[in-house]
């Protein structure tokens, strides 16, 4: 699909900027370049894409769609729904108490909680230009499965007392759904295009620049020793050090994709950005406004299996998927 890109680039590291490509600096200079577009091209046009779907669902919708689900249906909608809404830190506590006080289940709230940060358009569309379709889509169906988990379990220990007092007594009010006309939502999504790159730009560049060092320079030998998927331990370690950084996905899947290039696991890889964006330390801040520490504790605990679990299975399948 990018070949055109790649000679294109290759083109400006030999002959405009006269380094060679068999050199490690002409190595992460393509690396660099050939990302940043490629990335850039396909986050355009996948946000575009899902931000029109998710103009059909602002958060009061959400809420009266949830409200029609129980048990593991309400879960498994729950997460769905957290791939097209709109999921960030500043958005996380209004949302939270919007459908505790609808009477949403705790462990339903999880589910999209969980889910949220982790799958979106912009994801998704990383790990296209980044992997392929097959991580792409094993990545979208894998972090349904640890929202899915993990709101069912936080739901199963009956930790209703672990929410502050005052969640439940606001009352929020019903919320009129505005109507939107075709153009209202092609305009909506033109917007978010330009507010989203607008916002990650700065992750995106960073998280780039450092994916295109390890690619020319990190020890590829090294690597694969100790953070390849024959390592046991390498998934464990890669989430416990993911959890207390603060990125979101953009950032960190430029990196994984070079360490995974480097004989990285695919699965530790993975299991690292899925920690880094689900688990940062700012959000539990966040949520310790309207949740106990007890309950933040079962959530990453949970949260933290269930990711590792998925990092085991990336591993596993690795073979089928690259």
């Amino acid at each position: 699909m990018f070949i055109w890109l790649d000679k294109l680039i290759r083109l400006l590291v030999e002959k405009v900027l006269n380094i060679s490509m068999e050199s490690r600096l002409g190595s992460s200079v393509h690396f660099f370049f050939y990302d940043t577009i490629k990335i850039i091209i396909l986050l355009g046009i996948m946000i575009f894409i899902i931000s029109y779907i998710r103009s059909y669902f602002p958060p009061e919708r959400t809420k009266k769609i949830l409200e029609k689900f129980t048990g593991v249906k309400g879960n498994i909608m729950a997460s769905i729904l957290g791939i097209v809404t709109p999921f960030c830190s500043c958005s996380s506590v209004p949302l939270f108490i919007g459908f505790v006080e609808a009477g949403i289940p705790l462990g339903v709230t999880f589910s999209f909680l969980i889910t949220s940060p982790i799958v979106n358009e912009a994801a998704f569309a990383v790990l296209l230009a980044s992997f392929g379709w097959k991580i792409a889509a094993f990545y979208v169906i894998t972090g349904v499965f640890v929202g899915v988990v993990g709101g069912i379990i936080i739901g199963k220990l009956n930790m209703e007392k672990q929410v502050e007092e005052y969640v439940y007594e606001m009352q929020m009010g019903e919320v009129q759904i505005e109507k939107l006309t075709t153009k209202d939502r092609v305009d909506f999504s033109i917007q978010n295009v330009k507010d989203i790159i607008k916002r990650v730009w700065v992750f995106l560049l960073i998280g780039i620049g450092i994916g295109a060092f390890i690619h020319g320079w990190a020890p590829a030998e090294v690597l694969s020793k100790y953070a390849g998927g024959n390592n046991p331990f390498a998934v464990l370690v890669a989430v416990v050090i993911g959890i207390p950084l603060y990125s979101n996905a953009l950032g960190t899947i430029p990196i994984a994709e070079a360490l995974i290039n480097k004989g990285v696991g695919i699965g530790t890889a993975m299991a690292f950005m899925m920690a880094v964006t689900a688990l940062s330390f700012p959000e539990m801040i966040l949520l310790r406004k309207v949740i106990k520490p007890k309950l933040i504790a079962a959530f990453v605990l949970i949260t933290g299996i269930a990711i590792i679990i998925v990092g085991y299975i990336f591993n596993i399948m690795a073979y089928i998927l690259i």
